[in-house]
C-alpha cells in the first residue's frame, strides 16, 4: 500500500493507523490482539527509545543503596515541627528543611555514566557496576517473567515514515513473529549498548523512597533481537 497518511496525530498515530487498516477496534481491555498475538508497531528511525519494561534490581533494598550512594538533592522541604512542654503544651513552631535526593540517569555498558555507573555482565547477572561496593545486579530468573509478562508472543510491525506538510505517513514494510525470552541475546544487547537501564528514583514529598519505574529501554528497531524466536513474515 505504500504511504499511508496517519489516522493520529502524535506518538501513537502509527499504532492507530495499523489497527484501523487490519480492522482491530481500539479498546482497553487487555489482552491479545490475533488470537494469542500482541500487536505492535515502530517506527525504523525513531529517535526516542521504548521502555521495555520496569524492573527494580536485586536484591531488596538496592535502589535504595543507589539512591543514598550516587543521588543527588532533589528539592528542600520544610517540614513543621511543634515543639512540646512537659505537660504536653505547644511552644513553638519549628520550620526544618530537609533535603531529598533523586537519582535520574541512563546507564549502559559502554561507560561510566555522570555519577559512575555502568553495566556489566558477570557471574550470569547484569550488573550495575560501581566503585562504592554497592550490590545492584538482575539475573535471568527475574528478567525473564518481567519480560514475558510484556512480550509473551508478539507481532512486531515496522514503519518508515516521512513528514509532508506538518502530516505524517508511514509505510509498513518489516513485520516478525517474536517468542520467548533469551536471556543470552539479552545480555548480549547490553554488551553492545542497545540496551540501557533508566534510573528514575527520588522521593515523595512526605519523604518516602519512589521509584517512579527503573526500565529497561531499547530503540525500536533492536526489539527483535531480544526474543528466542523470531519469524520474518514481511
Amino acid at each position: 500500500m505504500g504511504f499511508i497518511q496517519t489516522h493520529r496525530k502524535g506518538p501513537t498515530g502509527i499504532g492507530k493507523t495499523l489497527e484501523d487498516l487490519l480492522g482491530i477496534i481500539e479498546n482497553n481491555i487487555a489482552g491479545p490482539d490475533f488470537s494469542i498475538y500482541e500487536l505492535k508497531s515502530g517506527r525504523k528511525d525513531a529517535a526516542s527509545m521504548l521502555t521495555l519494561f520496569t524492573k527494580t534490581p536485586q536484591p531488596k533494598g538496592a535502589i535504595k543503596d543507589l539512591l543514598n550512594t550516587f543521588g543527588y538533592q532533589q528539592r528542600k522541604r520544610v517540614v513543621d515541627q511543634k515543639q512540646l512542654t512537659l505537660t504536653g503544651e505547644e511552644l513553638s513552631e519549628l520550620k526544618i528543611p530537609i533535603m531529598d535526593k533523586e537519582l535520574h540517569g541512563t546507564v549502559d555498558s559502554i561507560k561510566p555514566n555522570s555519577v559512575g555507573l555502568k553495566l556489566e555482565l558477570r557471574n550470569n547477572k547484569i550488573i550495575i557496576g560501581n566503585d562504592k561496593g554497592i550490590d545492584a545486579y538482575y539475573d535471568e530468573e527475574a528478567l525473564k517473567p518481567a519480560f514475558e509478562e510484556k512480550y509473551h508472543k508478539l507481532v512486531y510491525v515496522l514503519a518508515d515514515s516521512k513528514i509532508e506538510k506538518d502530516v505524517e505517513s508511514f509505510w509498513y514494510n518489516e513485520a516478525y513473529l517474536l517468542e520467548g525470552f533469551s536471556f543470552e541475546k539479552f545480555s548480549k544487547l547490553v554488551q553492545e549498548g542497545k540496551l540501557k537501564v533508566d534510573l528514575r528514583v527520588g522521593h515523595y514529598p512526605n519523604g518516602r523512597l519512589h521509584d517512579h519505574g527503573t526500565g529497561f529501554r531499547i530503540f525500536p528497531r533492536h526489539l527483535p533481537e531480544c526474543f528466542e524466536k523470531i519469524d520474518r513474515i514481511l
